[in-house]
């Protein structure tokens, strides 16, 4: 299974991003999506689980989860849009990963067994930092994880 983890759209699906997720079996947005549209053209591409940021105020966003599980091919992920909230200990809690955002800066490690990712931001470029996003095949082990640049700098 790939699974296609975007963030921080901010209202913005890049056409490289949505090329960039084509033939992903699941997308996971890590918040701050900031337009319902963008959830639309991620459906278009694959099933969407995805959960509010702090931009996602808009009574649209109402329905999204602060929080989501998702069970992507057998492994057990936990979603949150900032990992300062994380409130639980991934490991003890049987999580493969855990997928945030917020930061805007992509970046992966591992402690306990479980895998912390965040794509960095996919939407508007901020603060001069690349714009995006992550492909990961939960297939293979250990899993493939490719962080991809959208723009160059």
């Amino acid at each position: 299974m790939r699974l296609g983890i975007i963030s921080d759209t901010h209202g913005l699906l890049r056409p490289e991003a949505a090329r960039a997720l084509s033939g992903v079996d699941l997308i996971v947005h890590a918040g701050d999506v900031g337009k319902p549209e963008v959830l639309t053209q991620l459906k278009a591409i694959a099933p969407v689980f995805a959960v509010r940021g702090n931009v996602d105020t808009e009574a649209w966003a109402a329905e999204l989860p602060a929080t989501a599980i998702v069970d992507a091919g057998g492994a057990s992920l936990y979603v949150l849009h900032h990992l300062r909230d994380l409130d639980l200990r991934p490991d003890a809690a049987g999580f493969d990963a855990v997928i945030s955002g917020h930061t805007h800066q992509a970046e992966q490690w591992e402690r306990g067994g479980v895998l912390y990712l965040n794509p960095g931001s996919a939407g508007p470029r901020r603060f001069n930092l690349p714009v995006t996003l992550a492909l990961v095949d939960v297939g293979s082990a250990p899993w493939k994880v490719e962080i991809l640049e959208l723009l160059r700098s």
